[in-house]
């Protein structure tokens, strides 16, 4: 049986401590269902089969099973299941690929998934002692981003920062400073003309209560010139091959934001009332080091390809979420495919990265950038901390071209 995605929105994505700031990660994702249910006009809610939501943290406030809380949250039947994913970055891209195969096996026709993070609201931790008033000073961990509170067996080189394991990955495959700010620069300029040109006027759906309208983080007049005179972040830029080349312009910066998407079998259109857009056609996962993470999409997409029955030259339609610029272009590199049709609307370096929000966020862009453009076949590809990857290869089932 065929999984189909039938509509996807999600909210503006806003800065850290930013537009979205003081909203809730449980609200956000509240207000991304119940926005979703209105989108859906035959819908009786008592028909959703299970809510899946993605979330990386899950350490502040949208504990407890964010998927459940925010259901509740929305005023859905107290009788829908919900169920929270966390594959870090990967969260809501793995939600889909869940949902879908449930689909697919026959256990469900519709299920709404999606995913949500406040990386400004995300709190700080402190590791709890063994005994009570243990002698000694303890330090707070940061749970924004990244490593905390790491295994001493952990091997080193493993658990280094993202920052440093970009620098690493691009040093292995050559990818320039210039390269990078140039790819961020595009961004930018791609994010501010799509924008500009109504591409995201009919499912980016503002939060109640805030004033954020768009994508917090897009600098329209961000240059080539501007960016090479940003700060190295992780290492010391200098003339030796060690040198520094990642920057906060050619990174995606830390974000809020919430994302959801209707998947469903074929029985799924009379329930909510509309034609589906997409068929989920092949799935991938992928590992490798762990300081290598922003590699793991080229084979995540190579397998989703080879099961969806299809070649990289079928491909019109790339969303490749931007962790950095570099382990962005190592991807693009290795599959071989014009740079031009990946992440035509802009990435995550300028629309912003909410982590458990992303991967649905790129997946509804690509099935709109199908459907814009009348082309058949697309690729949704995110990279994951600690070494994975995750792509789904989607069909527009009204492409005529």
């Amino acid at each position: 049986m065929d999984a189909y995605l039938y509509d996807s929105i999600r909210t503006p994505f806003g800065r850290l401590a930013g537009g979205l700031a003081e909203v809730r990660p449980d609200d956000l994702a509240a207000h991304v269902i119940t926005q979703s249910i209105r989108r859906a006009p035959a819908l009786d809610p008592a028909r959703i089969d299970e809510v899946v939501f993605g979330n990386a943290n899950g350490a502040g406030e949208e504990n407890r099973n964010v998927a459940r809380m925010a259901t509740l949250l929305a005023g859905l039947p107290t009788s829908i299941p919900g169920s929270t994913v966390n594959r870090l970055c990967g969260s809501s891209l793995d939600a889909a690929i869940i949902a879908s195969r449930q689909i697919a096996s026959g256990e469900a026709d519709l299920i709404l998934v999606g995913g949500v993070e406040s990386m400004s609201r995300a709190p700080w931790v402190v590791p709890k002692p063994s005994r009570a008033y243990a002698a000694g000073d303890t330090q707070m961990a940061s749970t924004t981003l990244g490593w905390r509170l790491v295994n001493p067996r952990m091997p080193s080189e493993w658990s280094v920062s993202l920052g440093e394991a970009t620098e690493q990955l691009r040093e292995r495959h050559g990818i320039s400073r210039e390269r990078q700010d140039e790819f961020a620069a595009r961004s930018h300029r791609n994010a501010h003309d799509a924008w500009e040109a109504g591409r995201y006027d009919d499912h980016v759906i503002p939060v109640g209560g805030t004033t954020l309208a768009r994508d917090e983080s897009i600098r329209s007049g961000t240059t080539v010139e501007v960016l090479a005179g940003l700060r190295t972040s992780f290492r010391l830029a200098d003339a030796s091959p060690g040198g520094g080349t990642v920057t906060a312009g050619n990174a995606s910066p830390l974000t809020d934001g919430a994302s959801a998407a209707w998947l469903g079998s074929e029985a799924a259109r009379e329930i909510l009332g509309t034609d589906p857009v997409a068929r989920i056609a092949g799935r991938g996962a992928a590992a490798n080091e762990p300081q290598y993470f922003g590699f793991a999409p080229v084979e995540a997409a190579n397998r989703a390809l080879e099961r969806a029955g299809i070649h990289w030259s079928d491909v019109s339609a790339v969303e490749l979420n931007e962790a950095f610029a570099a382990q962005s272009l190592a991807c693009i590199d290795a599959w071989g495919v014009d740079p031009e049709i990946v992440n035509a609307w802009g990435g995550a370096i300028a629309l912003g990265h909410p982590l458990g929000a992303s991967g649905t966020r790129i997946l509804g862009t690509l099935a709109k950038r199908l459907q814009a453009s009348n082309v058949r076949w697309g690729v949704a590809a995110i990279c994951i901390g600690v070494g994975q990857g995750l792509a789904v290869v989607i069909e527009n089932v009204h492409a005529t071209a």
